[in-house]
């Protein structure tokens, strides 16, 4: 008796260069048809190494939904017709990209210009599958012209292209907070332990003084106090605040520590014509150098920040005030 066998891998019916689509047509696999639903599955296989890469959760969890998604991307694209009906690409599908997307930009802060890729192995991995799926674009659109494709199909692969250049930012950005966040630390520690002086509750004390600051003169505010690390201890958002103020309070008080000065001194030195001009562009985007982020000192060391955004500039830096005069006044007792 015959011992079970796995399948084999080899059939041996494409050695005349010839493949079946799903229905059973034999076609060229010189055939655009191919070369479209080929150049899709390449893209999965370079996401999936990206995905092998990403420390990020959030990341590798959508990352693993998407490779499932290309099956059926590709499986479309392998029938001689569009299907009818059951599995195949839809609209929902495309709306989870655009979820995707959203919620991939608002872990990060906002970036100016080209990005140069390549910090990290799964960065780069992201964009290498990017502009594969660019490419499976191009194809099927290409295909489309001679042969019915659906317009589902053609929209999921745009907007995927997308959600791979956001997969790879996150994954950069991620990796760049860890990085900076381990080099502050280094630099605060004192005989090998770091002294933790910015403690929630202190925070609180801090923001409360802010936050009636803001409402003396009538301002809803965001306001951030960061730890050492520019980490943020405390984030509170006012009732009416900018929702864009949320990433530029947490970028100044970033600011005031990886720089150690009030941001408001930074404006001058990083304005055009400046030493500093296009600081704002390094570190992943998170320098802010306008007015409203001020570190906080204990014994001439840096152990903390304030960062307020929501007003004009005047405003964010008086509220700031507020909140490190408090700090000040802790410290004295």
């Amino acid at each position: 008796m015959e011992k079970n066998r796995a399948p084999r891998v080899y059939t041996r019916t494409g050695d005349r260069g010839e493949t079946f689509l799903l229905g059973g047509t034999r076609i060229g696999k010189d055939s655009l048809r191919v070369g479209a639903y080929g150049t899709v599955d390449e893209a999965g296989a370079a996401l999936a190494l990206g995905r092998s890469l990403a420390r990020c959760t959030w990341v590798q969890e959508v990352a693993a939904r998407v490779q499932k998604e290309l099956f059926v991307v590709g499986a479309e694209l392998a029938r001689p017709e569009p299907p009818a009906g059951g599995t195949r690409v839809e609209d929902a599908m495309v709306g989870r990209l655009e979820k995707d997307i959203d919620g991939g930009l608002e872990r990060i802060p906002p970036w100016r210009g080209f990005v140069v890729s390549g910090h990290i192995p799964a960065e780069a991995a992201f964009d290498l599958a990017r502009t594969i799926t660019r490419r499976a674009e191009r194809l099927v659109v290409r295909l489309s012209r001679l042969e019915v494709v659906r317009g589902e199909v053609i929209r999921y692969l745009n907007r995927l292209s997308d959600l791979l250049y956001v997969l790879a930012r996150v994954e950069a950005y991620e990796h760049l907070v860890q990085v900076v966040m381990a080099g502050v630390l280094e630099k605060i520690k004192e005989g090998g332990t770091v002294k933790e002086a910015i403690t929630l509750e202190i925070a609180r004390q801090i923001a409360a003084v802010a936050e009636e600051k803001a409402r003396q003169i009538g301002v809803p505010m965001v306001i951030v106090v960061a730890d050492g690390a520019g980490n943020p201890v405390l984030l509170e958002r006012m009732h009416g605040a900018l929702l864009a103020s949320l990433d530029i309070a947490a970028g100044k008080a970033f600011t005031a520590v990886a720089l150690k000065m009030e941001t408001e001194k930074l404006s001058v030195l990083a304005a055009p014509g400046g030493p500093l001009y296009g600081i704002n562009t390094t570190n992943g985007g998170k320098i802010v150098p306008f007015g409203g982020g001020i570190p906080l000192y204990q014994e001439n060391r840096i152990v903390g920040a304030i960062g307020i955004s929501g007003g004009s500039v005047e405003e964010d830096i008086e509220v700031a005030r507020a909140g490190a005069e408090k700090w000040n006044q802790l410290l004295c007792r």
